[in-house]
């Protein structure tokens, strides 16, 4: 008995431990296409908690869940019911024993939360229309945005005459209206159902641009209020939106006080990232200088990612389906920004997927003997690498240096935490210092494909982690650090 009650107090202390600072490196899953584990082809809350030694293995140590409430599609951004769980998916129950297993191993959970829209198949929203159908009231038609005329970013209410809001036009989608103090009230009982009785960590916020589309301040307070009341509910809980838009833009939004904005100007093809490791002149000098309009116009704690469902995989933004190294580079790239950093299930194996959305969210390549069914409507299915299985017994796979980048980060917490001062940007060759009040390091990176770099040191140091992707390894000899094409090295 005294030893059960041991574990017990070390599995609170854990929960714990990791609500006190937003985890440093995150991994986004969606979870029918993750580990089944009843047979049924789908993947389910049992199969990813199955998964979550590998997760804690791989060094991640936060969880991000594409939703998982009751919805008709198989995406679930169309919920029907807020404080429940797809029967697809499992049960409350197993909602709660994944989330106490992830705080067990140390590893926040945060569930993505659409508050801007429900599916035209709510309860709310079909009381609401049967209402209007038949002249008579409802409470909840005013939860939404009805009137009789149509417009842009209105769909018809069969025969009607009524329009409503629907900005995710032929999603069966309609906007709430987040002005009606009733919606607001239900949404609070929603964070607070999550947060507390189920314990989740936190967030991430569904287009936040969309709250009140074309009205940045109605969101910003928006999001203020969604804040506030985390806090109240929750102290410590994390809360990330996805304002997919410009620097600017972005960096206005960290005004409502929420955590962390995803930092899209570095994402994807055209984002910085991609932009530097493909420039063909003075890369580094680019990534010293995107990367520092990042950090002077946002104040708050960054979110970089590569990809995310929504977009084109790494793998093809880079044109990297057969060049291993490049795919390692991309990865240690990310890994170098500050803040929290956002990787893609099946990025750390190469996954690849773009074009129609289904094709973004294949199934998890664990072995050609475990995987789930495909998402329906895909119309390509491409693994260009190998599954997690062959790649975990290969010490050069993209896998094992994904594990060695994560791993490099939690031993440095200075990577994200600390304050950037770039010493070089010349070339191919960039040189960063990280610095917080315990700790620092010096983050040397070379975006040459083929030619190895020699960078002046000032001062002693240790190469503490060498991020090689190719035979070469870096090493440091009479005051240079020699670093090898596509290059990262982390010196104490």
């Amino acid at each position: 008995m005294k030893r059960i009650i041991a574990i017990l107090l070390l599995v609170v202390i854990v929960s714990a431990a990791a609500l006190a600072e937003p985890a440093d490196n995150w991994y986004e899953v969606f979870v029918r296409s993750y580990q089944d584990s009843d047979g049924d082809g789908l993947g389910d809350l049992r199969g990813l908690t199955d998964r979550l030694d590998y997760i804690a293995d791989m060094g991640w140590r936060g969880l991000w869940l594409m939703p998982v409430m009751p919805s008709p599609s198989y995406h679930k951004y169309d919920v029907t019911d807020y404080m429940a769980i797809d029967g697809e998916y499992g049960t409350l129950e197993d909602m709660r024993a994944l989330i106490d297993a992830a705080h067990a191993r140390g590893i926040q959970v945060i569930l993505d939360m659409p508050f801007n829209h429900t599916s035209t198949a709510h309860p709310w929203f079909i009381e609401a229309a049967e209402a209007l159908e038949s002249g008579g009231e409802s409470p909840y038609i005013d939860w939404y945005n009805f009137q009789q005329e149509g417009g842009s970013g209105f769909a018809p209410l069969g025969e009607t005459g009524w329009f409503y809001e629907e900005q995710f036009a032929g999603g069966g989608m309609p906007d709430l209206n987040l002005d009606n103090p009733d919606v607001r009230g239900e949404i609070e009982a929603i964070m607070a159902f999550w947060l507390n009785d189920v314990g989740c960590d936190g967030f991430r916020l569904d287009a936040v641009t969309s709250f009140y589309t074309g009205d940045a301040q109605a969101n910003i307070a928006f999001l203020g209020w969604l804040k506030r009341t985390a806090e109240e509910l929750k102290p410590g809980s994390y809360l990330i939106g996805e304002c997919w838009a410009n620097l600017n833009t972005i960096a206005d939004y960290y005004q409502s006080g929420v955590d962390s904005f995803f930092l899209f100007p570095a994402a994807q093809g055209e984002g910085f990232l991609n932009a530097s490791i493909s420039a063909r002149k003075a890369p580094a000098e680019k990534f010293a200088r995107e990367y520092r309009k990042a950090l002077d116009a946002i104040g708050g704690r960054l979110a970089p990612f590569f990809c995310n469902h929504d977009t084109g995989r790494t793998v093809g933004l880079i044109r990297g389906r057969s060049n291993l190294p490049k795919c390692k580079f991309a990865e240690g790239l990310l890994g170098t920004l500050g803040g929290s950093v956002f990787t893609y299930y099946g990025e750390e194996i190469g996954m690849a997927g773009s074009g129609d959305d289904p094709n973004k969210r294949l199934a998890m390549y664990w072995s050609d003997g475990d995987m789930t069914e495909q998402p329906p409507g895909v119309t390509a299915v491409e693994y260009p690498y190998p599954s997690v299985d062959e790649q975990l017994d290969d010490p050069d796979s993209l896998l094992n240096y994904v594990k060695a980048v994560n791993q490099a980060r939690l031993e440095n917490p200075a990577i994200a935490d600390g304050t950037n001062t770039f010493l070089l940007a010349e070339g191919a060759l960039c040189l960063m210092r990280r610095e917080t009040a315990g700790d620092a390091c010096l983050i040397a990176v070379n975006f040459s494909k083929d030619a190895a770099g020699e960078i002046p040191l000032d001062g002693e140091y240790a190469i503490a982690s060498d991020l090689e992707t190719g035979e070469e390894t870096a090493r440091i000899k009479g005051g240079m650090l020699i670093l090898p094409p596509y290059g990262i090295a982390i010196l104490k």
